[in-house]
Formats: C-alpha cells, structure tokens, sequence
C-alpha cells in the first residue's frame, strides 16, 4: 500500500478528545515525515501542529479541505 497523503499536507486527526499526554486531538496538523507501514500494511506519518508532533496511522487522519 502507498502512502495517501504527501508531506505538506493539512490534515485532521479522525479521533475528537485528548491523547494521554493531554494535547488536543483533532486540530489541523501537517504531514511532515512518511513512515514506513506496519504490519498490517497501514502507513505511518509524522504530524505536527503547534502543540506538538506525534505518528498515526492512515486511517486516523483525513485531509483538510
């Protein structure tokens, strides 16, 4: 499976609420790195915001239109 999303892009994470380290979950983030997939196939990407970076996978993110 390819990557979906292309560094760059604006995207938002599909999950509303708050991750363990307490930053908000579903702002617009930027793609900034692309990982390689796990072992189901998904890929992973590097998003950042202004609170901060974290990975995810495909399925998570959408893009923002």
């Amino acid at each position: 499976m390819s990557h979906k999303f292309k560094i760059g892009q604006q995207v938002r994470q599909s999950k509303i609420g708050y991750a363990d380290d307490k930053t908000a979950i579903g702002g617009v983030f930027e793609v900034v790195r692309l990982m390689p997939e796990d072992r189901t196939g998904e890929p992973f990407y590097r998003i950042k915001s202004a609170t901060g970076e974290r990975a995810v996978r495909e399925g998570e993110i959408t893009l923002v239109s």
